[in-house]
């Protein structure tokens, strides 16, 4: 498995990934960067280190909704980190150039682990079998041989996501509450405009890659995932309190209040 992921990252540093053609969706409110703020980050790009960001060695784009409403659908672009052979994790933009707005996260963990999970937690996750067969989750500058034993791996893999900054409704600045979104799982869901689109600007052909995954296995999704096709609405909410995170009686002040506390 280290063999495949270290053959993956480095087809990446040869192609160059794909990127650089997909601009952020929404502008910012706010003043250009200073000088003196440039200057303190080029100065930081080059005396700090960064373990977790170099740590990522994938690039996918897919395309994802919100859950129970498939009129919001946005392309998702994925920076992945392999934590193990069962776990991965992704920080999601909204584009693939530098001013790409941070949309949110998912994580991705195998078959074997999704079927420990709780079955109230299950149907927080969704599937990737369809997104791989059908070719609409693709990975950016890949080799055919090397797209084809990263995709083989995600196939049958679960991810649970979340979308922090809502650039598909033209939202300037990261407002509202977090979203639970979906992967797609049957033609007919996806918009074909955005998948066109996207097809057009990686200069790639999602039916043909459809036809050169045909042969990857896959197995029968796992009870509980995909929850939205049963009509399982779930979807954050304003709550007093702290709600299922509350931790309980801990007996100490909050920390404003303690004694000694500076202000």
């Amino acid at each position: 498995m280290q063999k495949l992921w270290l053959s993956v990252a480095l087809c990446l540093l040869v192609s160059g990934c794909g990127a650089n053609n997909t601009p952020a969706q929404v502008s910012t409110p706010g003043a250009p960067t200073s000088l003196k703020l440039q200057m303190l980050d080029s100065g930081a790009s080059v005396m700090q280190s960064r373990p977790p960001i170099e740590a990522i060695s994938a690039y996918l784009d897919g395309f994802h909704f919100y859950n129970v409403d498939q009129n919001g659908q946005m392309e998702a672009h994925h920076y992945v980190t392999v934590l193990n052979d069962d776990v991965m994790q992704a920080v999601i933009y909204d584009g693939n150039m530098r001013d790409a707005r941070l949309m949110g996260v998912e994580y991705i963990i195998s078959e074997r682990l999704y079927k420990t999970l709780p079955p109230e937690e299950k149907k927080l996750w969704h599937s990737h079998q369809y997104e791989v067969k059908s070719g609409s989750l693709i990975a950016p500058g890949l080799p055919q041989a090397a797209d084809k034993a990263l995709m083989t791996k995600i196939a049958n893999t679960y991810g649970k996501t979340w979308h922090t900054w809502h650039t598909d409704r033209d939202q300037t600045l990261p407002l509202g509450i977090p979203a639970l979104m979906m992967g797609f799982t049957a033609d007919g869901q996806l918009d074909n405009r955005l998948l066109a689109d996207r097809d057009k600007r990686f200069g790639v052909d999602s039916r043909a890659i459809r036809q050169q995954r045909a042969d990857i296995v896959t197995h029968p999704i796992a009870k509980g995932a995909n929850a939205w096709q049963q009509g399982e609405v779930i979807q954050l909410q304003r709550v007093k309190g702290g709600g299922e995170q509350a931790h309980g009686e801990t007996h100490f002040a909050p920390a404003e209040q303690l004694s000694g506390a500076q202000p």
